[in-house]
C-alpha cells in the first residue's frame, strides 16, 4: 500500500511538472506566433488550455492578449507538442471577447 502510494505522489508531481511546463512553452509559442505575425506589441497574459492536453499532440486552448487599452480572448488550436515535437503549428479558430478600455487610465 505504502508503494502504490508513493507511486502516485510521484506520478502526481510528474504530470504536475509537465502541466506547467506546457504551460510555458504554450505562451512563448503564442507571444513568438504573434510576433511573427507583425504583432509583437501585443501581450499574452495567459493560457487556457484542459487537463488532458500536455498528454496529446492536438489541443485547443484560448489565449488572452492585450494591447494598450483592449485586451482580447482568442481561440487557438494546437498541433504538435511544444516540449516533444520538432514542429509545433498554431491556428487561429476565432475571437472570444474584445474588451476595451475608454478613458484615461490610473
Amino acid at each position: 500500500m505504502g508503494r502504490l502510494l508513493s507511486l502516485i505522489i510521484i506520478a502526481g508531481l510528474a504530470y504536475g511538472g509537465l502541466y506547467l511546463t506546457y504551460g510555458a512553452a504554450v505562451k512563448d509559442d503564442v507571444a513568438q506566433s504573434l510576433a511573427d505575425m507583425g504583432l509583437g506589441a501585443m501581450a499574452v497574459d495567459g493560457i487556457d488550455y484542459g487537463p488532458l492536453a500536455p498528454l496529446r499532440t492536438e489541443a485547443r486552448l484560448s489565449a488572452d492578449v492585450r494591447y494598450q487599452g483592449a485586451s482580447a480572448t482568442i481561440d487557438l488550436t494546437l498541433r504538435g507538442h511544444p516540449l516533444f515535437s520538432e514542429q509545433t503549428r498554431l491556428e487561429l479558430g476565432g475571437l472570444q471577447a474584445l474588451r476595451l478600455s475608454i478613458g484615461a487610465e490610473q
